[in-house]
């Protein structure tokens, strides 16, 4: 049955959260639409990940309230409509990920490997992607569109930005200096940096390089205290909107950023996805894996020193995919090492 010799009329992506990973399944949608623009696209994701998602054309978005509790999946039951898909793309593992799944109709059931899955994923799956065991969850997502028969090498994602979040973002910015957009938190807080030594680098790149420095993040009490700490460590102003925009509008500074100093969160995919290059800092997990895909070589990565450090194992001798969330591994990511990639960032946009 796969790949498929001719277009569906129906596909069924399952990608609920988070951000980052969502930003991933982009060009699974685009290589679909590219390649069989005539394909019904029914996209099932949660409330968060909608708001950044609904500005993508030509599909139609089912919100999975991952709250709700089972009243949620009668609810997604009954927005589907009894529909039966062609195929349903599950590219996502989790247990509510996988009881979604089983809520749709769908002739083909295309889930991850069996070294990837996890939860009984493949309980709900009728087919899953070839196995590999070192892959970047870009090009993960993107076997999901070569299983079924599309011929797609390196990821398309051709996010729309909105005027009036463009707007935004031109009312926030100088548009005179060279921005550093610096995005301290993860979700994570063992992926997160030091204020101080985020404050280090900015300062760095304030004098040295007369970058203007702007901080973003959501409105949680963890992304405002960072923030304040931040400027509180910095010599030189900042713009501090974290908790002051919309994830559209988020995007749009993201967009007008020269450079994204950010960790392993949503703001560094989505920035790599729309051309922005960043400046990943790793040491819970492996940027060869979950890095900024066009910006890997501007990551600061101190996966195998956590892991020697904090596993006694090389980084090779992990479950692909493992996260050393341990207090204090960030800590490994020193200062000099991201002013480093600060430097060859900007000579390579000529600056």
């Amino acid at each position: 049955m796969l790949p498929l010799t001719t277009p569906p009329q129906s596909v069924c992506l399952v990608r609920l959260s988070a951000l980052g990973d969502v930003t991933h399944a982009i060009p699974v949608l685009r290589a679909i639409q590219h390649n069989w623009p005539q394909t019904r696209i029914t996209w099932i994701c949660a409330a968060l990940e909608y708001k950044l998602l609904s500005c993508l054309e030509g599909v139609r978005f089912v919100v999975l309230d991952k709250r709700g509790g089972w009243s949620a999946y009668r609810k997604l039951r009954q927005d589907l409509g009894g529909e039966k898909f062609d195929v349903m793309l599950q590219m996502q593992t989790s247990a509510r990920a996988n009881l979604t799944g089983a809520c749709v109709k769908a002739g083909i059931k295309l889930g991850w490997d069996k070294y990837r899955a996890r939860d009984l994923h493949r309980l709900f799956m009728t087919h899953s992607i070839p196995e590999t065991r070192q892959e970047h969850q870009v090009q993960g997502h993107l076997s999901f569109a070569r299983t079924i028969g599309l011929d797609v090498r390196e990821p398309v994602w051709d996010f729309p930005i909105s005027e009036e979040a463009r707007a935004f973002a031109d009312s926030m910015l100088p548009a005179d200096n060279r921005i550093l957009l610096i995005s301290p938190c993860s979700s994570h807080p063992c992926r997160n940096w030091r204020a101080d030594r985020y404050a280090a680098a900015a300062d760095y790149a304030i004098a040295c390089h007369g970058m203007a420095v702007v901080l973003s993040g959501g409105p949680s009490d963890l992304e405002r205290s960072t923030g304040e700490a931040i400027e509180q460590a910095m010599t030189n102003p900042v713009t501090n909107l974290i908790g002051k925009d919309t994830l559209p509008q988020l995007a749009a500074l993201l967009e007008r950023a020269d450079i994204v100093l950010s960790p392993d969160a949503g703001p560094a995919h989505l920035a790599n996805a729309l051309g922005t290059a960043v400046i990943g800092l790793h040491a819970c997990t492996w940027s060869r894996r979950t890095g900024p895909y066009n910006s890997l070589d501007l990551c600061v990565d101190k996966f195998a020193e956590a892991a020697q450090k904090f596993r006694r194992k090389s980084p090779h001798e992990l479950r692909w995919g493992t996260r050393i969330e341990t207090e204090g591994v960030m800590d490994l990511v020193e200062v000099d090492a991201v002013i480093d990639r600060l430097d060859f960032a900007l000579e390579r946009l000529g600056h």
